[in-house]
């Protein structure tokens, strides 16, 4: 399927786009690498070789897939950093070598590649061939996701790896596979708001474990277990009594520690202030509330119980979290009425 992705849909249709696809000026190309990737310098491998790219994307969520290829040979470096954003270059045909740890990787058809932009330098060439299905994904949307799922922010042991990944038939190359088949139907892509999340979710947490698979980098148990104590304890209040908000400097007392203390064990062992974690902790459960509470609640019912009263400030924070408002999550958990 990744051979047609983005091109036949499911059933074997053409897949219609509202833009130009192909394009053979190198101004034109370079736009859409800096809305889509984010600046970086590219060289033809000859002289005067004319591109002939195929430039298309898709939005799943806060991550971006693209169907792209420059139609020649290419060398690419200097990303900017400041862009903040991970790649992860999924080769469908032909083949490209990348800066790697201890020197450079090659990757052909069904191997995939991932770096952090903002944390490591990165080249890398294309041969003639190439053609790519990558993902961009923002680094704190990862952050995120892995504070969420594996309760802890990985440190630099992660982020400043470059490394190879996937492969013909795994979970990863599966997973891409279904993702664009998730995205296109009926001869169209489309985004739908709860299918994007979906995908965000999945793809983001499979690259984390592949991710860190490859790197070394323990995340089921590791940074929770060896975190003090105390930081384990701090959780466990702020999981249960995350409703009432108790205040950093009284989880501090009732931990034994100072607040300055139990700061710095949070940033740490999880990459992240205390408080941002109860912040988390909170919009978790307001999200919850919106899923199940009866059906006569509304939005400003449930947040009330939650103790917010800035009700414009937290429609904000969650969107950024979750990427949809609090009254679609609720309307959603109602059947849409």
């Amino acid at each position: 399927m990744l051979e047609n992705a983005f091109i036949l849909d499911p059933l074997g249709d053409p897949v219609r786009h509202g833009g130009d696809t192909k394009s053979t000026d190198w101004d034109e190309i370079q736009a859409f690498c800096r809305d889509v990737y984010m600046p970086y310098d590219v060289r033809p491998m000859e002289r005067q070789a004319k591109p002939d790219a195929t430039m298309i994307s898709a939005k799943a969520g806060g991550v971006t897939m693209t169907r792209f290829a420059y139609g020649t040979g290419i060398y690419l470096n200097n990303f900017d950093p400041a862009a903040g954003n991970i790649l992860v270059l999924n080769t469908v045909r032909g083949a490209l070598n990348h800066a790697a740890d201890g020197g450079s990787v090659a990757t052909g058809a069904g191997e995939s590649f991932v770096v952090d932009c903002s944390r490591a330098e990165y080249w890398l060439e294309g041969d003639p061939d190439h053609m790519q299905l990558n993902l961009t994904i923002p680094h704190d949307l990862i952050e995120q996701i892995a504070e969420r799922w594996f309760g802890f922010v990985p440190g630099d042991a992660l982020w400043t790896s470059r490394v190879k990944i996937g492969g013909v038939q795994t979970a990863w190359g599966s997973l891409l596979d279904y993702s664009v088949r998730a995205l296109t139907r009926s001869g169209v892509v489309a985004e739908d708001a709860a299918i994007a999340r979906h995908l965000e979710e999945i793809l983001c947490v499979e690259l984390l474990r592949q991710w860190a698979g490859a790197a070394g980098v323990k995340l089921e148990g590791g940074a929770r277990a060896a975190a003090p104590r105390y930081v384990r304890q701090a959780e466990a209040i702020m999981e249960a009594e995350a409703r009432q908000a108790p205040t950093i400097g009284e989880i501090a007392k009732r931990v034994g520690v100072s607040a300055r203390t139990l700061s710095g064990g949070f940033q740490q062992f999880r990459g992240l202030s205390p408080r941002d974690f109860l912040v988390a902790r909170r919009l978790e459960g307001f999200r919850a509330d919106l899923e199940k509470a009866e059906a006569d609640k509304t939005v400003t019912d449930i947040a009330t119980r939650w103790g917010y009263s800035n009700f414009g400030a937290l429609a904000g924070r969650y969107r950024q979290r979750y990427g949809e408002l609090p009254s679609r999550t609720r309307a959603r958990a109602m059947g849409g009425h």
